[in-house]
C-alpha cells in the first residue's frame, strides 16, 4: 500500500488536502440607536471578521536558459510501474520490433524491458526508425521501429528501465 501511496505522491503531488477557512461576518441592523458613549479603559480595537479563504499555492521553479529538471528517484520509480509502449508488429527476417508508445517518450541508449506471455528480456536501445528514417526520440503516439535481440509478439508490453 506504501508503494501505490508514493506512486500517488510522484505523479500527483502531496496528498494533503488544502484547508479552507471561513469566518462569519456580522451584518448591520437597519435600525441604528444611539447609545450615551461609555468612558472604558483603553483597549484594542475589536476587529470585524472578514470571510477569508486560506488557499495554498505553489511557486513554479524558473527554468535557467532551457536547463532539463531531473526527476526524482521516487518519480521514476512509479513511471517504470506502467508499461512505457506495447509491441504491435514483429518482423522476423530482420529482428525488428514496432512499437507503440503509451506513456512518456523513448530515446537511444534507453534500457528497455520486454514482457509477454512468452517473452521476458532487457536490451538497450541502438537505432529506431520512423517511416524507415532514423530518429533520436519518439514521444507518446508515435509508431516507431526498433532493433531487438530476441523474438517479441504482438501485445507484449514494454517497460522503460
Amino acid at each position: 500500500m506504501k508503494f501505490f501511496k508514493n506512486i500517488g505522491k510522484a505523479l500527483f503531488g502531496s496528498s494533503k488536502p488544502v484547508k479552507i477557512v471561513k469566518t462569519k461576518v456580522k451584518k448591520a441592523s437597519k435600525k441604528k440607536t444611539v447609545k450615551p458613549a461609555k468612558k472604558k479603559a483603553a483597549k484594542p480595537a475589536a476587529k470585524k471578521s472578514v470571510k477569508k479563504l486560506a488557499v495554498k499555492r505553489k511557486s513554479k521553479p524558473v527554468k535557467k536558459n532551457g536547463a532539463v529538471k531531473k526527476q526524482p528517484k521516487m518519480v521514476k520509480s512509479a513511471i517504470a510501474a506502467f508499461p512505457t509502449a506495447e509491441v504491435t508488429h514483429y518482423f522476423p527476417h530482420v529482428n525488428a520490433a514496432v512499437l507503440r508508445i503509451k506513456l512518456g517518450d523513448i530515446r537511444i541508449g534507453d534500457e528497455l524491458h520486454f514482457k509477454g506471455h512468452t517473452t521476458d528480456f532487457k536490451e538497450k536501445v541502438v537505432s529506431m526508425q520512423i517511416d524507415h528514417k532514423p530518429v533520436l526520440i519518439a514521444r507518446k503516439g508515435d509508431d516507431f521501429g526498433v532493433e531487438v535481440a530476441s523474438r517479441v509478439r504482438a501485445g507484449d508490453l514494454v517497460f522503460k528501465k
